[in-house]
């Protein structure tokens, strides 16, 4: 009986066995069939999924014939809105997918599209290693055609039309980007490659204002074949103020500066390419040795870029190579990523017509500015330009912020030149409006009254956006106050004790100053209430570059004396605003210290007196602004100031404060001070709402 049932459950098992592998061969034979059945699209779409092979001996050859879609020619009012599919890019990253390598061959003649270059290979090869890149199509944002554009003379425009036509995803070249440094061929040169473009997004070396679509199209600088990796940005002896080695230059240029290095040989050196070999420059005028180019660049203070045949040349990476600053005088040439990179601080740019007074206009520039001019070459091109690598990437993350404005980094972040001098970020670079996170730190100037002291950090304890306090002790024969002996507040509070009793102690860029803010006031401005305090930062944060603050002064030319006056009384204009009571960007007080004309702290400094004067006018100089005065507060009177003398003493402060104002003007060489008629109020200052809907309802009184 138990053999039998033995033998009974043998049969099942076995039975089952071959159930289950008979299912298992129909299944593969399904997907074998399957597999091999399966439509092109759906195994290309496979293979795009794994990334892309960059070997040069493994590729594809596609026939372009006569009957294939044709790309449209160039969308000249195309936006990123307009023309870019924002919904394929996500929310906060952009992917690039590149297309395999092909080579697009004319079906009836074996001629090609276009040829592989070595820079165009470096630069896919730096997109698909870049974390921007991905494998598949259906995840990318941007698409990047394996179609070497970078040389107009090395493609057919008739083939690479058909070439980009047979882009499986080029859909009007909307979300496409194409690499172009050279545009134009003889005789037009034009500005914009020749070739149907459509929507696609040109990534171009030699735009000007008219062919450059602001906000869509990429100025991109031209690669320098000349330029190794092991290139490094260095200072070289300088032998000559201006360096002309550019070739091609426009014939009525070329003629200008042929005039000027005769006038001034000694300041200009102008080299034309020398005979038997394109890699030294000969002197136009001189018989002298031959120069090694670019390497002579370094024995130049400035070197020209001039107007050519082609706006974008690769002179302008070589002389940021060489630390020699560039001075760029074509009028309409929009430079690298200048919306976000302020070429401003690493060149000099005159205009065309100004060429022949170019090296009198270089003398005048002072050795400082020289200097950053050059820090700042040296900083954009270790950066941005150093590698076609860093370039790639550079012009990766130019896109992302486009894309993403909301992630985007401010133009600070692009220009910012690192410092441990503690002056902090230049606020002309700051976004619009400032991170109300940060706070600002109160700068306290003070010398004995400790009451007066005391009760103003208890008022600034209750402003919300005070980071910290920061007590200048300017009194050298009494020592400061214990840290012990201070109010207790929630902020933290340090005391500087100074070597000398100076004004100017006020403006010094003291490392314990943490925030970019500053509020200067004096130890006796106790009368500002917390709505006040708060309110003034709030306006600064939206003009990070002005003074904004509480009292206000006027300039007004006498023209009977035919010189300035200082103006207290009520008006209706403003052109300064008093530093007892302002909010200023840290880097003022750096500017203060080490840039300002040092006979103007001297003046300030042994009068005891006009040191708000010379920060109005040091600002006012450099962002050619006034400041914003906020709330109706204009007088700031000591209550303990009572005395006989008060008038007298009155006259000679308002006389000197006048001497100051005229003599700044003549260090500056003008009056760079401005007078306007507003002021910043809260939006619900007077409106006749409850006071519980008024943020600043607290706003004090004359």
């Amino acid at each position: 009986m138990l053999n039998k049932l033995s033998l009974i459950r043998f049969e099942a098992q076995h039975n089952v066995c071959n159930a289950i592998l008979s299912l298992a061969l129909v299944l593969s034979v399904v997907y074998l069939y399957n597999f091999f059945n399966q439509s092109d699209d759906v195994k290309h779409y496979k293979r795009n999924f794994n990334m892309i092979s960059l070997n040069l001996n493994n590729i594809d050859e596609l026939l372009l014939h006569d009957s294939a879609d044709t790309a449209r020619g160039r969308n000249a009012n195309c936006t990123i809105w307009t023309c870019v599919n924002i919904y394929r890019c996500g929310q906060d990253r952009i992917k690039v997918f590149v297309y395999p390598l092909q080579e697009y061959v004319d079906a009836n003649s074996g001629e090609r599209a276009a040829h592989l270059t070595n820079e165009f290979y470096q630069i896919l090869n730096a997109i698909v290693k870049s974390p921007y890149y991905t494998p598949n199509p259906n995840k990318a944002c941007l698409f990047v055609p394996s179609i070497d554009l970078l040389n107009q003379n090395n493609i057919r425009a008739a083939l690479v039309n058909k070439a980009l036509g047979s882009l499986e995803y080029w859909s009007d070249g909307q979300n496409h980007l194409l690499f172009n440094m050279l545009p134009g061929t003889h005789p037009s040169y034009n500005r914009v490659i020749d070739v149907n473009t459509d929507q696609a997004i040109i990534l171009g070396g030699g735009f000007d204002s008219w062919a450059y679509r602001v906000g869509f199209d990429v100025s991109i600088p031209v690669w320098s074949s000349l330029l190794r990796k092991d290139v490094t940005v260095k200072s070289y002896n300088e032998e000559y103020l201006l360096i002309a080695a550019q070739l091609n230059i426009f014939p009525k240029h070329l003629w200008i500066l042929q005039n000027i290095s005769e006038e001034h040989p000694n300041e200009m050196l102008f080299l034309k390419q020398c005979e038997n070999s394109s890699l030294t420059r000969c002197s136009v005028h001189f018989k002298r040795s031959p120069f090694q180019y670019p390497k002579v660049l370094g024995k130049g203070t400035f070197c020209l870029l001039g107007r050519s045949l082609r706006l974008g040349q690769p002179d302008l990476l070589e002389m940021l190579a060489y630390n020699c600053i560039p001075v760029v005088a074509v009028d309409n040439y929009v430079l690298p990523f200048e919306d976000v990179i302020d070429w401003r601080l690493a060149s000099i740019r005159i205009r065309e017509s100004e060429l022949a007074s170019v090296v009198d206009k270089l003398k005048v520039v002072s050795t400082n500015r020289k200097e950053e001019l050059k820090n700042q070459g040296r900083l954009l091109y270790n950066k941005y330009f150093r590698s076609l690598e860093a370039l790639t990437l550079t012009i990766l993350e130019y896109l992302q912020c486009r894309i993403f404005p909301h992630n985007n980094r401010d133009r600070r972040n692009w220009n910012f030149l690192d410092s441990s001098s503690g002056r902090g970020m230049n606020p002309l670079f700051l976004s619009r409006v400032v991170n109300r996170a940060e706070g600002f730190t109160a700068v306290i100037l003070t010398y004995d009254r400790v009451d007066s002291l005391f009760l103003l950090i208890e008022k600034l304890s209750l402003v919300s956006s005070l980071h910290s306090i920061l007590i200048v002790w300017n009194n050298q024969q009494k020592a400061p106050p214990l840290l012990s002996a201070l109010p207790v507040i929630s902020r933290s509070i340090k005391i500087v004790h100074t070597r000398d009793n100076r004004l100017s102690n006020r403006f010094f860029p003291y490392k314990e100053i943490q925030t970019e803010s500053i509020l200067t006031i004096d130890d006796d401005i106790n009368m500002l209430t917390a709505d006040e305090v708060d309110f003034g930062y709030e306006v600064w944060r939206e003009f990070p570059d002005r003074i904004v603050g509480f009292p206000s002064r006027l300039h007004v030319w006498n023209n009977f004396s035919s010189h300035w006056r200082y103006e207290s009384e009520w008006t209706n204009q403003i052109s300064m605003v008093l530093t007892g009571a302002a909010f200023l960007h840290k880097y003022w007080s750096y500017m203060y210290t080490y840039r300002m004309p040092p006979i103007i702290k001297q003046i300030v400094d042994s009068r005891m007196n006009c040191e708000d004067i010379a920060m109005n006018f040091l600002i006012a100089n450099v962002t050619n602004k006034p400041p914003i005065k906020v709330t109706p507060r204009k007088k700031f009177k000591c209550p303990e100031c009572t005395n006989n003398e008060m008038l007298s003493a009155d006259l000679n402060h308002m006389r000197e404060r006048s001497y100051c104002i005229n003599e700044f003007t003549q260090i500056y060489g003008r009056m760079p001070l401005r007078a306007v008629e507003f002021r910043a109020d809260p939006v619900l200052f007077k409106d006749n709402f409850p006071e519980k809907l008024k943020r600043f309802s607290d706003m004090g009184t004359l």
